[in-house]
């Protein structure tokens, strides 16, 4: 299939996240200078778990005897998984850009802590590996700092 935008359209961005914030920069060169197009926040990663989750679990009989107990709690928090739905949400704007063709390629710079899940996230919406990956919080610094880190050998 042909690419239907010309060279003149493409662009590389530069995501840089944490658990609740993420910032999209673009560039038209790999090193070229940022600008901001795009500014996600997941107001969940900001609130209490007891904000999040109505109540504790319930109680349960035993499969054998006449016992009963507290019901577990999952194995991840709620913040945890508010963090994984939002890492989904910015690694879908990844993949569409990439799959459309307008992105040359993409680097991620996130807080160690959401790296991993960010990776796992992009795996699963675009073949196409970051050109760069940096694991450092860089949410909210300067511009200049951003780039400096990702344009660093």
């Amino acid at each position: 299939m042909a690419n239907a935008n010309p060279a003149a359209q493409k662009f590389y961005w530069v995501v840089v996240a944490d658990e609740s914030r993420a910032l999209i920069y673009q560039r038209t060169t790999r090193t070229g200078p940022l600008s901001e197009v795009i500014s996600l926040t997941n107001e969940t990663a900001r609130k209490k778990d007891s904000e999040i989750v109505s109540d504790r679990g319930g109680r349960s009989f035993d499969s054998a005897g006449s016992g009963r107990h507290a019901m577990g709690n999952d194995r991840s928090g709620p913040k945890q998984h508010a963090a994984e739905v939002f890492a989904k949400d910015v690694a879908t704007r990844i993949g569409d850009v990439v799959h459309d063709g307008s992105c040359r390629g993409y680097a991620l710079v996130a807080a160690p802590r959401f790296l991993g899940m960010l990776r796992a996230a992009v795996a699963k919406t675009s073949n196409v590996e970051p050109y760069k990956t940096v694991d450092k919080d860089l949410v909210g610094h300067p511009i200049e700092n951003i780039k400096s880190v990702v344009d660093s050998k």
